[in-house]
């Protein structure tokens, strides 16, 4: 019965060693990450993203490696330019680890690698710029930078997306100066664009001035337009009502003419009307006065017709 027991027990705590094996060699790789894994001190494999079993004591697990990119601010370096002036620059590196199995085997420390490689890469790129170009030159830097970065950095494993430079501090005297010229070039501006308000407002009031005497002098235009106009139409009016009159006697005349001719009046009436309109004209202010030819042989005519009739009248 004992012994039963004991078989028991021993069982219980082999099922339990083998229970806490498993457990404990049971590995859940996340998302975005990789484990490179040994057995017995050499590479085995790289495990992606799951379950996996590894065996025990044969094998381990010899990195966990972060898949996402990962960003490292440098501490500033002491840089010298091509015109040997020290400024300090401090970088950012973004990368991102591609191969865990070079990453794991290729350095030693990685990150400090990188760190050296840099300020390495920055040297060599400021010792050729001046300062001027290495204030105005920051994007061809960073671009020089990840190029070199990223091909020294392949063989172990990581692959550089970008790089920055995210300070630039001249000495403090280049500093100053700058500032100076800095402060300068803002009041020299400033004093461009006040004098550029002033010429635009000395425009705008002459501009004003301008139109006002435009306005007055086609105000002026207009009025004698208008003056003109009216006086034309005064002129056209009263040669309308004098045409008018004319019309008017010229139309009475005519009427008296035709109504002498339908009334059967013969030449001698005619030419006695007309001898009266003659005697009418005689009366007006005209010195001399123009007798149609055949109505002068009628006037002898009448003037002889006169003398006989008196003389009848003295017998």
């Amino acid at each position: 019965m004992n012994g039963v027991i004991g078989l028991a027990v021993v069982g219980i705590i082999v099922l339990i060693i083998v229970l806490l094996l498993l457990v404990t060699n049971i590995r859940i790789v996340p998302q975005a990450h990789a484990y490179v894994l040994e057995r017995l001190g050499g590479y085995k494999e790289t495990w992606s993203v799951g379950l996996h079993f590894k065996v025990p004591i044969l094998d381990r697990v010899a990195k966990k490696v972060s898949l996402k990119e990962q960003v490292v601010d440098f501490d500033p370096q002491a840089v010298i330019t091509k015109d040997n002036v020290t400024m300090q620059i401090d970088t950012v590196i973004f990368f991102q680890i591609t191969d865990p199995k070079k990453y794991a085997y290729g350095v030693e420390s990685p990150i400090t690698a990188i760190e050296n490689l840099t300020a390495t890469t920055l040297r060599n790129i400021i010792g050729d710029l001046e300062l001027d170009e290495t204030l105005t030159s920051r994007e061809t830097i960073n671009s020089k930078m990840r190029t070199i970065l990223d091909i020294a950095t392949d063989e172990w494993g990581i692959k550089v997306n970008r790089v920055e430079l995210k300070n630039i501090m001249p000495p403090k005297a280049i500093q100053d100066a700058m500032e100076k010229q800095m402060k300068a070039e803002r009041e020299r501006r400033e004093a461009i664009l006040r004098a550029e308000g002033e010429k635009k407002s000395t425009i705008l009031v002459a501009e004003g001035e301008k139109e006002s005497v435009i306005l007055e002098a086609e105000a002026s235009k207009q009025a004698a337009i208008l003056n003109a106009e009216a006086e034309k139409q005064k002129r056209i009016k009263e040669a309308e009502g004098q045409a008018e009159a004319i019309r008017t006697v010229q139309k009475a005349t005519a009427d008296g003419i035709e109504f002498i001719k339908n009334a059967g009046a013969d030449d001698a009436v005619l030419t006695l009307k007309s001898l009266e309109a003659f005697a009418k004209a005689a009366d007006g202010k005209a010195t001399k006065i123009i007798i149609p030819s055949e109505l002068q042989g009628i006037a002898g005519l009448t003037k002889t017709i006169a003398e006989v009739a008196r003389a009848d009248k003295a017998e």
